[in-house]
């Protein structure tokens, strides 16, 4: 199968060297914005690389591509692929603002070309398991989640790419669409919301810190602290250890799910719960489920070359990862009006 890389940059590199790896894909060509930059890149992989799209589809028959341009550039390269016929994997957020992501949504749903967004936490081994749990009686009705993704982004990872200090670069798109994506699977849709930022400490044109209340159409309530500027561990990157380069706390976790009956923290995966009546004076059973990990991007583009090969649905489809960034947007209209947002 013939790829389209669109995009080598901190992502876009991964997906190379994940389809460097699988036996059915085979690098056919790379667009960059800056193709003198990658010039390693097009030694090591023996691929031309084309600083325009259109150029590049012109010159090569492709099978399909995965677009890890930056955000802003989605919407032009994700057209481009859908008006060639060519399956895309575009990587979150589906793009860098509302009216972009809504007209690639209606492009790909009016053209039937096949395009998954890149949320790629959709495919964890724990997502499936923290949803048993959550259905289950032992756990009851959810009630509440706290959720929180503390980290210490460094100077490096602005250096390397300026569009990460600008409107639509922040921890909100970059990072908390994917919390997004795992609230609305477990806990339901997102029906209100209220949040407050700061840039207080980096003061760049975007946040650095964010808190934000929930309310789900299921009745659930939820909280979440994001901050790129806080050193700790609470983070799905180092409690979920899906991703070697961080490292990892396994028995620590970034969520917190309590129901009428049991509570879970994910994805350490401790599930608590009471075996007779609940009362807060009654001690908890728990449990904690064996888990083989496996990593979510591999995964994601096994699934990807399947759904390609058999025309079968993508399982993170353009109208979700919509949904996502219509959260997004509440969220980011709530911080600029200081008032809650419906949805």
């Amino acid at each position: 199968m013939k790829f389209l890389v669109v995009g080598p940059g901190l992502i876009g590199k991964k997906h190379i060297e994940l389809l460097s790896e699988h036996s059915k894909a085979q690098i056919e060509a790379i667009v960059s914005l800056h193709p003198d930059r990658h010039v390693a890149l097009k030694e090591e992989h023996g691929v031309p690389i084309y600083g325009d799209i259109d150029e590049a589809i012109s010159k090569h028959q492709f099978d399909a591509a995965i677009i890890s341009s930056p955000n802003e550039c989605h919407l032009e390269h994700g057209v481009a692929c859908i008006s060639a016929g060519i399956p895309c994997l575009i990587e979150k957020p589906l793009a860098s603002n509302l009216l972009d992501a809504r007209e690639l949504t209606l492009r790909a749903e009016a053209s039937g070309v096949l395009v998954s967004v890149g949320h790629h936490r959709t495919y964890s081994s724990y997502i499936p398991l923290a949803k048993k749990i959550l259905d289950s009686d032992s756990f009851g009705k959810l009630v509440a989640v706290q959720g929180s993704a503390l980290f210490y982004k460094p100077k490096a990872y602005f250096e390397a790419g300026s569009w990460r200090t600008k409107k639509g670069g922040g921890p909100i798109l970059i990072n908390l669409i994917h919390e997004i994506g795992i609230f609305r699977y477990l806990c339901g849709e997102v029906v209100k919301v209220y949040a407050h930022a700061s840039n207080s400490v980096r003061q760049y044109e975007v946040e650095d810190t964010v808190v934000i209340s929930f309310e789900f159409d299921t009745g659930c309530l939820g909280s979440f602290i994001l901050s790129d500027c806080a050193s700790s561990y609470k983070s799905w990157e180092m409690t979920s250890g899906e991703n070697s380069m961080y490292p990892y706390f396994p028995k620590q976790s970034c969520y917190h799910f309590s129901g009428t009956n049991g509570c879970l923290d994910f994805p350490s995966m401790q599930f608590r719960f009471y075996k007779g009546t609940p009362s807060w004076t009654s001690d908890f059973g728990d449990s904690t489920p064996e888990l083989k990990v496996e990593d979510p991007l591999k995964a994601q583009l096994e699934y990807f070359i399947e759904c390609v090969e058999s025309k079968k649905e993508a399982k993170v489809t353009c109208r979700s990862a919509y949904k996502n960034m219509l959260v997004i947007d509440a969220i980011q209209r709530s911080i600029n009006e200081d008032k809650p947002v419906y949805l």
